[in-house]
């Protein structure tokens, strides 16, 4: 039987985490529960969390419907899945479900999600990846995880044949019959929802604030697919070699 870790950025508590931990488990997978005791969204690949003498502090933590072993952990959820590997849980994960996250993540932004580096993390740990985004919007009426969930679940067994180091990125809309549909295979927006401008520069430091894209978009790009309604899914890959430029010497 596969074991997956199950893990996300929006803490423990998260509806979203419980309801990917629930697909994982009607798939008849192996799974423990592990995430940050606090939020930690936006931290990327962050190993943050461990205390001065190298621990990272962790407690089991009950959690509704689901009877399998859940942590709280005072780390980042990139930590957690690097821990993973090493046995910190018990038997090393074959793979990393991340999510399922309260916003999407897509565009070449996802180097900044917690979501998503936890899934590069397993990845890049001899497992596989899966980071599952939920398309909430700003001002969210309902959640709906269990369309996102059903989307997941599919991908489960694939995900699992696939090679050691295979991540992919689902993004799903927020409505109830999203639960139907197939995801399209999209490459990354240049950016993700909104692009970041510094609004405002001086001595004592810079005022980020977000705009809309402008232009014309990819159509087959995750943030076109998913702005029409589609749910969209990406393999990605973390660090890797490329080739040097031209002129650059070498020894």
């Amino acid at each position: 039987m596969s074991t997956v870790l199950i893990t996300n950025d929006d803490g423990i508590d998260s509806p979203g985490l419980h309801a990917l931990a629930h697909a994982a488990l009607a798939e008849g997978l192996d799974v423990v529960v592990a995430a940050p005791a606090s939020e930690a969204s936006g931290s990327s690949a962050s190993i943050i969390g461990a205390d001065h003498d190298g621990h990272v502090h962790m407690r089991h933590r009950a959690v509704a419907g689901l009877d399998v072993p859940c942590f709280a952990v005072q780390a980042a959820p990139a930590l957690i899945a690097l821990i993973a590997a090493h046995g910190a849980f018990g038997r090393v994960p074959d793979a990393v479900l991340s999510g399922i996250n309260r916003g999407a993540n897509i565009g070449h932004a996802v180097l900044h999600s917690g979501t998503v580096g936890a899934a590069l993390t397993g990845g890049s740990s001899g497992g596989r990846g899966l980071a599952v985004s939920l398309d909430v919007g700003m001002h969210p009426v309902t959640h709906e995880w269990e369309a996102a969930a059903v989307l997941a679940r599919g991908i489960l067994r694939p995900l699992l044949a696939a090679p050691a180091g295979t991540v992919l990125n689902l993004n799903v809309p927020n409505r109830a019959d999203a639960a139907g549909l197939r995801p399209q295979l999209a490459t990354l927006a240049p950016f993700g929802i909104v692009q970041t401008t510094a609004a405002e520069r001086g001595e004592q430091g810079v005022r980020l604030t977000v705009s809309d894209l402008e232009g014309e978009h990819d159509p087959q790009s995750d943030a076109s697919l998913l702005a029409e309604g589609q749910a969209t899914l990406t393999a990605i890959t973390a660090v890797g070699e490329a080739p040097l430029p031209e002129g650059v010497a070498t020894a």
